[in-house]
């Protein structure tokens, strides 16, 4: 299958599902920045399923493809198929492809479409850390990207690594981020750093207790959610 053929396919499986009512709320949620047709996620995902199933599993080039296909279509479902795609196939992509994924992350670049990615980005390279240990380089250099979404990337993608996390990286990354007013970059950095303490709470309330004064209050109150209050 093409991949504008899986694309045709895959708008052939979801616009008989269209809701023009839910579409109006899902634009909104999104504050009028997307289109929608209006799926929601476990219909959509269930109606997606048979044609994916027909995509070859093995060819990273075919499956970044069908993605770029599907992200260039203007409802916003498409891009959430093509995230749902690549994060059930990213056993097929390598480090050599994390390029094209942030180039895809900077289209139509939002938290809806950024954090998915991210996970993506965040698979490719823990598998590979086995084999190549400083695959996490490329983050460094994502970490100094003119998009804010990227740099947000780089900053998340060691969610739900636990006793893999990079804490050098992850501690470092913060610091670096952390003068950024963006609230997306602030909001980030809360979140991987809460993330981490589930594993290594008292390395992440020590980091807190030394950088509070170089943290926004945004991102001292996300990511201390489950710890003791910082003295």
């Amino acid at each position: 299958m093409t991949p504008g053929a899986f694309g045709e396919a895959i708008k052939a499986a979801l616009v008989p599902h269209a809701d023009a009512q839910r579409a109006l709320a899902m634009r909104a949620y999104m504050r009028d920045q997307f289109e929608f047709i209006g799926v929601p996620t476990p219909l959509r995902r269930k109606a997606v399923l048979p044609v994916f199933k027909r995509l070859p599993v093995e060819d990273a080039n075919h499956l970044l493809a069908c993605a770029k296909v599907l992200w260039s279509m203007p409802e916003r479902e498409f891009q959430y198929v093509a995230t749902d795609l690549l994060a059930r196939r990213w056993k097929t992509l390598a480090p050599a492809d994390i390029a094209h994924l942030l180039k895809l992350a900077q289209r139509s670049a939002w938290w809806d479409s950024i954090d998915p990615l991210a996970g993506v980005v965040g698979d490719v390279l823990k598998a590979a850390r086995t084999r190549t240990p400083d695959v996490q380089a490329a983050m460094d250099a994502a970490l100094e990207h003119e998009s804010l979404w990227v740099r947000r990337i780089a900053m998340i993608h060691q969610l739900g690594w636990r006793e893999h996390t990079d804490e050098a990286r992850l501690f470092g990354y913060a610091r670096s981020l952390a003068a950024e007013p963006d609230f997306f970059i602030r909001k980030a950095i809360g979140w991987a750093l809460r993330d981490y303490a589930w594993h290594a709470p008292h390395a992440v309330s020590g980091f807190l207790t030394t950088t509070r004064d170089i943290l926004s209050p945004l991102t001292l109150r996300e990511a201390s959610k489950h710890l003791p209050p910082i003295r």
